[in-house]
């Protein structure tokens, strides 16, 4: 991968957060292996378990990208999923299929050398195969075992399976976006899938933390249904609609009014201005000092009430300039605003590349065939090193070397268990 201000430099001599921590993927799609993508960012020592016949799905998510530039469809043999590039960096990539009868004392090694297990199979996948808490448990007492699915663990009266989009329909985020009159809008990224990862890292390091005390380890149980539910909650759509202000307000937050989002003569523009000065200086900027001394404006509690004069006159000052002259007007008056921009410039914004948030992606073998650009980490810190320096793994790649060197096989073992198509 592409080294960042985060991965470079003086790294030699700045630990990674969880160096010291293992932590055995068992994850597939999008909402655990995220999970296990951050754990991988901060450092920890992150081995991808995968069935040698049905790897994890997202190696099969369109686009691709290969020795030729980016494809809607596998051209080669090693074009990879841009998925599996921006999800499986920086993890070991090993095989094993626990529907064989000999991989049950395999994974018995495996939980044995690991601090952290994390699945988000269908619920009771595990307990199926006869590896559940309970018996991960007994094999290793301080591991902290994470599953991530749609309901949580225990939600028997919920269907075992979900994605993102039938989440999102459920947690009311759909409604929470768009006018009275549109109909349900599903959020463009996956938000259930990214936030129930979240917590699940959380959550983990929490327990990791309580381990280190106790000798014990814990179940992270997380529900995408509750993740997302749970920030849907953070905001009172009800009561405002109560208070005459509609759940579904368009472009604009009335209730912080001036807020929202406004057309200009070329694009649009973001202007935040709830507080008295913020709100003073959009006056002023606009061209109408004199309209934060009107009683119907010249409070918060007045602006919202009057809300849709407010924007009617803030969209007529934006639809008179284009969005670069209305953007210098608002920031010499010390008005909050900004460009709307779509996700190609605002994934090679120069202030994210730099920090390490986005990556220019490339290839495990053909490195930067394309411009691309995928997750990287969104947090710095003083005294550490975190990010991504390693490709993703084909699948079994590191089998010789989590079996051999981690848990202690010898080459005749690992050969035994290629032939029986154990791993």
């Amino acid at each position: 991968m592409v080294e960042t201000s985060k991965t470079k430099s003086a790294g030699t001599t700045r630990p990674k957060p969880l160096d010291d921590i293992t932590v055995l993927d068992m994850t597939t799609a999008l909402a655990g292996p995220f999970a296990t993508f951050l754990l991988a960012g901060l450092g920890a020592r992150v081995i991808k378990m995968e069935n040698p016949a049905n790897a994890d799905s997202c190696r099969e998510n369109a686009p691709y990208i290969g020795a030729g530039g980016a494809s809607l469809v596998r051209r080669n043999a090693d074009d990879v999923s841009v998925s599996a590039i921006n999800r499986l960096r920086n993890k070991l990539g090993i095989t094993l299929d626990l529907k064989h009868p000999e991989a049950r004392a395999v994974f018995t090694d495996l939980v044995k050398k690991s601090d952290v297990l994390v699945e988000n199979y269908s619920r009771g996948t595990l307990e199926r195969l006869g590896v559940g808490y309970g018996w991960l448990q007994e094999v290793n007492p301080r591991l902290v075992y994470c599953s991530i699915t749609g309901y949580g663990s225990e939600d028997k009266s919920s269907p075992a399976k979900a994605m993102d989009t039938i989440i999102q329909a459920q947690s009311g985020v759909m409604y929470t976006s768009g006018g009275p009159q549109d109909p349900p809008i599903r959020i463009g990224i996956p938000m259930a899938d990214y936030c129930a990862p979240m917590f699940g890292v959380i959550g983990i390091l929490a327990a990791i933390h309580q381990a280190l005390r106790t000798g014990t380890g814990q179940h992270i149980d997380v529900s995408m249904l509750g993740a997302l539910t749970m920030m849907v909650a953070g905001e009172p759509f009800d009561l405002l609609e109560r208070c005459g202000i509609p759940q579904r307000t368009g472009q604009t937050l009335p209730r912080l009014a001036p807020f929202g989002i406004y057309r200009t003569k070329d694009g649009f523009i973001a202007i935040c201005a709830p507080t008295e000065t913020m709100a003073r200086n959009f006056f002023e900027a606009a061209g109408h000092p004199e309209l934060h001394e009107e009683e119907k404006f010249s409070t918060r509690n007045a602006r919202v009430k009057n809300f849709q004069e407010l924007d009617a006159l803030i969209e007529r000052f934006t639809g008179s300039l284009t969005s670069a002259e209305a953007l210098a007007r608002l920031e010499r008056a010390g008005v909050p605003s900004a460009e709307v921009r779509g996700p190609s410039a605002a994934a090679r914004d120069p202030r994210v590349i730099q920090r390490g948030e986005t990556e220019l992606l490339a290839h495990p073998k053909h490195g930067v065939v394309e411009d691309v650009y995928g997750m990287g980490m969104p947090i710095i810190f003083s005294g550490s090193i975190v990010g991504f320096n390693q490709p993703p793994p084909e699948i079994g790649e590191h089998n010789d070397t989590v079996y051999s060197q981690i848990l202690g096989y010898t080459q005749q073992k690992i050969a035994e268990l290629r032939s029986q198509k154990v791993i």
